[in-house]
């Protein structure tokens, strides 16, 4: 089931309100202008992974409360099948299915991302993301073109990027496929853990 847009920004607004925090903080805190802030927790904008991990950090909450509006509440250990977990649709046809939803503390998230080839893109600038911490990103399959801050790399089956995601950083998939890999968004050293 992919999160309701509009849900998951009144949940934001909700969470925001009983905080005590102005439009003000979080646009701060997600690295966006207050007009851009409040854009996004109207659900009139689509909310991007980025959005959505640093409001779940300002909000102390796991992303997935967001997502669902529900706890996780496993905290030994989890197995997610194969095609199983969160679906969320995010950035231009980009694809997440986080592959731990239930499990509550989490150290990182890990997602099967799938990047869509998308053939007006080869020959533009990558639009570069930035969030707190590090990020690992396996190829499972397809091609992806990497570019952080000034540096691009191209990427294929059974490479790995790690890299500081505090930095800027994107990628588009090429060769006229899709690109799937497993993402693992990993927090900051000493910051709270969602």
């Amino acid at each position: 089931m992919e999160p309701n847009i509009k849900e998951v920004a009144n949940r934001i607004r909700v969470l925001r309100e009983d905080l005590g925090y102005t439009l003000e903080d979080m646009a701060q805190a997600t690295g966006r202008s207050v007009e851009e802030y409040e854009a996004q927790e109207s659900g009139t904008q689509d909310l991007t992974f980025t959005f959505l991990y640093k409001c779940a950090n300002k909000l102390k909450v796991d992303v997935i409360e967001l997502l669902t509006g529900e706890t996780p509440h496993l905290s030994g250990y989890c197995v997610t099948k194969n095609n199983d977990g969160l679906v969320i649709k995010r950035r231009a046809g980009f694809e997440y299915l986080h592959k731990a939803p239930h499990f509550r503390n989490k150290l990182a998230e890990p997602f099967l991302v799938t990047a869509p080839y998308i053939a007006e893109e080869q020959d533009k600038p990558i639009h570069l993301s930035y969030h707190e911490g590090q990020e690992l990103d396996f190829i499972i399959s397809g091609h992806l073109r990497f570019a952080y801050e000034d540096h691009i790399e191209e990427v294929g089956p059974g490479d790995m990027l790690m890299y500081n995601s505090g930095r800027g950083h994107g990628m588009i998939a090429t060769g006229g496929k899709p690109c799937k890999f497993l993402a693992v968004v990993m927090k900051a050293p000493g910051k709270e853990i969602i």
